[in-house]
């Protein structure tokens, strides 16, 4: 099953030729405006002090949300420590990742994980690996967006919970992509959007804001097919008042596509009734 030429609205950044790619090759007419960059947080206090109690042995447990921000992580404290020592540090407490990219990393690192995040890597799949553990003293790096649910979820049990912001997400450099696409979408010009991420939902509706049509840009969302990569993003656009029609088996873009293909003009009809 294809597209058919269906109008397809994606707001990917750092992969957005091969998700235009992906969308053109099976039937799509895409129009894809990135709608957000990774930014970096260079005067990072907050990593500093995280890595001076780690270092004195003042955490049972470390988790890693991502593999990109522990790999910035340590790029940001080797400019005041010696390289190596951070790893050398992490060999000495418990080590969690959320899913594969983290866990890519610590091994790289040869550092050990004492536990691994299964699939969809949501916040509720560590809260799984780590019941029933003894570490109270817990430090999160964080991936943009402080994960409340998790720190909630830990505090539960009694643990102290530090965060570590490593990055987080503004607007792309150029919004006039992501502009014309909100035009666009408040004119009822797709028949479906992709979600990759919830910052994307956060910024497109700033835009809308911006531009003087959310109402309308809202009330085009609740007509056309909402696809959501995976869970975390799938909760964002319930909070929202967006529930996704579909999700993918695994959150994976190409496998998004690709199944959303199969499913998308059953979608519409079943929205149309």
């Amino acid at each position: 099953m294809k597209f058919d030429g269906l109008r397809v609205f994606a707001l990917e950044s750092r992969r957005a030729t091969e998700m235009e790619t992906l969308l053109r090759t099976r039937g799509a007419v895409p129009f894809v405006a990135p709608s957000m960059r990774e930014v970096p947080v260079e005067n990072n206090p907050e990593a500093f002090a995280f890595a001076e109690r780690l270092f004195m042995g003042e955490f049972d447990m470390v988790i890693f949300l991502t593999g990109v921000g522990a790999k910035h992580l340590a790029k940001v404290l080797e400019t005041r420590n010696p390289p190596g020592a951070f790893q050398e540090a992490l060999r000495e407490v418990t080590v969690v990742v959320r899913g594969p990219k983290p866990a890519g990393v610590m091994r790289e690192w040869e550092v050990p994980f004492a536990a691994i995040a299964p699939e969809p890597n949501t916040w509720r799949e560590v809260l799984q690996v780590t019941e029933g553990r003894p570490e109270r003293r817990i430090a999160v790096q964080e991936f943009g967006r402080t994960s409340q649910e998790l720190h909630d979820g830990l505090r539960a049990r009694g643990a102290e919970v530090t965060s570590v912001p490593v990055y987080q997400w503004e607007l792309p450099e150029d919004t006039g992509p992501l502009r014309e696409g909100v035009h666009r979408l408040a004119k009822g010009a797709f028949h479906a959007i992709l979600f990759t991420t919830s910052v994307q939902l956060n910024h497109l509706l700033q835009i809308a804001a911006e531009e003087g049509v959310e109402p309308e840009a809202r009330a085009a969302l609740k007509k056309l097919v909402i696809a959501s990569i995976g869970p975390t993003t799938s909760e964002t656009l319930r909070e929202f008042g967006l529930p996704p029609d579909f999700e993918p088996s695994h959150p994976k873009m190409g496998i998004l596509v690709t199944e959303l293909a199969q499913k998308v003009h059953e979608i519409i009809q079943l929205k149309k009734q």
